[in-house]
């Protein structure tokens, strides 16, 4: 599967269920990409310094996943290499009460990236075209023209030089299922089990229309969505980096100017 596959095309009606989930790309197995991925997260680290260094553009990316879609996992590996001074992960929780005394864009235009910085959205502002339309927290009429008005709040970020990269870690099901029985399989990995994401499974097909509208929707030229087969944590990775540093390599990026008469120095 090439990197252009995952990409949702603006204005197409999406059906999550055409999409698939345990995807390997042209790799057989783990080990057969490996040195794929080790190229791409060594490639990242550079492209990342260029983009600290030049300070001429940001980088937004933006993870969105059912629960155990690899949000966090993604994040660890895929960024393993990546220097902290120039890149930041915000996780976004439960809104605080000043939070929301605000609208609902504030806190996560406050996250955004500074020029020269790379940040990564664990989940998003689209959690209120999700979460608050699941549970019923907004009306209809509300999260409906939310769509619009997100796809502004981006194009304005691009218009800043700002490169938003969108991306649904797509998990089955029956993934699912395996990988809550692994935490609880496991006495180290309870900590990341809750009861709520039992709650919360219990909405798989309310959650898939709502992301299947969400991606339908504010899927733009500027900012398209990319819907990653993630069933294989490996190919997620892969798929993931792989889009990173083609998108990133096409930003007119450089390394500022040294000042003059840097030949002529002596170190002594």
């Amino acid at each position: 599967m090439a990197h252009s596959s995952f990409r949702v095309e603006p204005g197409k009606k999406v059906d999550l269920s055409k999409w698939p989930t345990d995807d390997t790309g042209p790799f057989k197995d783990k080990s057969d990409a490996k040195d794929a991925v080790k190229k791409h997260v060594k490639r990242l680290i550079e492209l990342q310094e260029l983009l600290y260094a030049s300070a001429s553009h940001s980088v937004l990316i933006v993870l969105q996943a059912m629960d155990t879609g690899g949000k966090d996992g993604a994040i660890e590996h895929v960024f393993s290499g990546v220097n902290p001074q120039g890149c930041n992960v915000t996780s976004f929780k439960v809104p605080s009460h000043d939070e929301l005394a605000h609208d609902y864009l504030w806190r996560y235009h406050l996250a955004c990236p500074k020029r020269g910085m790379m940040e990564i959205f664990n989940r998003s502002h689209y959690e209120s075209v999700l979460v608050e339309r699941v549970h019923e927290i907004v009306s209809k009429d509300v999260w409906s023209r939310r769509f619009e008005q997100i796809n502004a709040f981006e194009r304005m970020l691009i218009s800043e030089n700002t490169l938003i990269l969108k991306f649904f870690l797509h998990v089955s099901k029956e993934e699912q299922k395996r990988r809550l029985e692994a935490r609880l399989d496991d006495k180290t990995k309870h900590w990341k089990f809750s009861p709520a994401d039992l709650a919360e499974r219990k909405y798989w097909d309310e959650y898939t229309k709502a992301f299947e509208d969400a991606l339908r929707y504010c899927s733009t030229d500027e900012a398209p969505w990319h819907v990653v087969p993630s069933d294989h944590k490996w190919f997620r990775n892969w798929a993931l980096s792989d889009t990173i540093v083609r998108a990133m390599e096409k930003l007119d990026m450089k390394y500022p100017q040294p000042p003059e008469g840097l030949d002529k120095i002596k170190i002594r």
